[in-house]
């Protein structure tokens, strides 16, 4: 449990796109930060709509950073939840690999969410 006034450090992070576009945003995550996921989505069912979601510790550096210029097939929708400085930590590493585009945001008290459009450079 967290101590008073202490900024929440986790973000979830839910993408939808392809599989190889979302393999490659949480490759770019997981360069800088911990993370809950081993290997990146499948496509094993391309039959509907998917969405793929990880959790990133931005209190846990992984001790790299992204490296080269990733390239998406197409746009990627992300929605990123977590504290306040934690999700403009993510939205930050996020912009320097892509284009992002912020569609939308709430807020409460704690926590934001932000949805954001993802397309390659």
């Amino acid at each position: 449990m967290s101590g008073a006034g202490e900024e929440p450090a986790q973000v979830t992070v839910e993408l939808s796109g392809a599989a190889t576009d979302a393999g490659s945003v949480f490759d770019v995550l997981k360069a800088v930060y911990a993370s809950d996921r081993d290997g990146g989505p499948t496509a094993s069912d391309t039959s509907g709509p998917t969405v793929w979601s990880g959790v990133f510790d931005t209190a846990r550096p992984a001790g790299g950073g992204p490296g080269g210029t990733p390239s998406l097939q197409g746009p990627v929708t992300a929605g990123v939840q977590g504290g306040y400085v934690a999700v403009d930590q993510v939205v930050t590493v996020l912009s320097a690999a892509f284009t992002v585009t912020e569609e939308g945001s709430a807020s409460g008290d704690q926590e934001k969410d932000v949805s954001l459009r993802l397309e390659s450079r």
